[in-house]
């Protein structure tokens, strides 16, 4: 892989990353409408841009899909459904921190799926850090009576739809297209009940229009930005950048929309931090070793 191509994968997971980051601000600017419309909205916008991007690309065909394959797309449109919506659920409800927390978990609640369904073994450092974010979770129940159901929410829910849609084989935007039309029917039947009741937001204003309409964009731009990376970059690599989301919107969190950062947060966040510096030095020194091993 050349320099230029490793340079251009760092931008665009850079572009990825920073864009997750900061787009609670996105969901911050439209709090006042529900986030059950905000999904709804964000399906249909995000199925309306991608399908024109497939037809750009000339890769429409792609859509063709096995009827075989529908349940488990279903599954994985319902799973991700559900995680768009805890998100949104929690930005708006003033609990950027515990989404970002959930994000942190993420990988690690990966790790822990490949072992239980996929058979997959794990190091004993990668054991070591699973226990040290597992006991973080614990500490706050046990200390402060609380589980941060957000954030184990948000890291279960999209580690299953990593989990299914990896042996689905299908195409990145293709795969994203597909999950969001099956969900779409849904989407649209809530709207239009929704504007038959009277109770929706859209129609009130046109920055508000605007701002529904958007997450469409919002939605396949850093998916974008992502499935570019990830064939130009290794997923080691993409492993260290996936911290960039949730470190900037703890950070904005805190420092820009004040939300508190108590002693029960302090103290899952710091087992999960250590639990993924163990991680992130083992996995690059299994690396490097493999590296040297393949070469002699």
């Amino acid at each position: 892989m050349s320099d230029r191509t490793t340079l251009h994968g760092v931008y665009f997971a850079l572009s990825a990353y920073l864009f997750w980051g900061v787009v609670p601000i996105y969901f911050k600017w439209i709090d006042h409408v529900s986030p059950l419309e905000i999904l709804a909205h964000r399906i249909v916008w995000a199925l309306v841009l991608l399908l024109a991007i497939l037809a750009c690309t000339g890769d429409l065909h792609r859509l063709r899909t096995s009827v075989r394959q529908l349940p488990m797309l279903l599954l994985t449109a319902s799973l991700l459904s559900a995680n768009w919506l805890l998100f949104i659920y929690a930005v708006v409800n003033e609990n950027i921190a515990e989404t970002s927390l959930g994000y942190f978990i993420n990988p690690l609640v990966t790790i822990f799926l490949g072992v239980v369904f996929l058979r997959e073994s794990m190091r004993p450092l990668q054991w070591l850090a699973v226990v040290i974010a597992a006991t973080g979770i614990a500490l706050q129940l046990l200390i402060f009576g609380a589980v941060p159901w957000l954030a184990l929410g948000l890291a279960f829910s999209f580690g299953c739809y990593g989990l299914i849609r990896k042996n689905l084989g299908l195409h990145a935007i293709a795969g994203l297209a597909l999950e969001t039309a099956i969900v779409t029917p849904f989407a649209l039947a809530f709207l239009f009940w929704g504007y038959e009741s009277g109770f929706l937001d859209f129609g009130a204003s046109r920055v508000t229009d605007g701002l529904l309409m958007l997450g469409g964009f919002v939605t396949s731009f850093p998916l974008l930005c992502f499935a570019a990376a990830v064939t130009r970059l290794s997923l080691v690599a993409i492993g260290f950048f996936q911290y960039i989301a949730p470190s900037l919107s703890l950070i904005l969190a805190v420092f820009y929309y004040g939300e508190a950062f108590d002693t029960g947060r302090a103290v899952s966040f710091g087992f999960i931090w250590v639990a993924l510096a163990i991680f992130s030095s083992e996995s690059v020194y299994h690396q490097r070793k493999k590296r040297q091993f393949s070469v002699s």
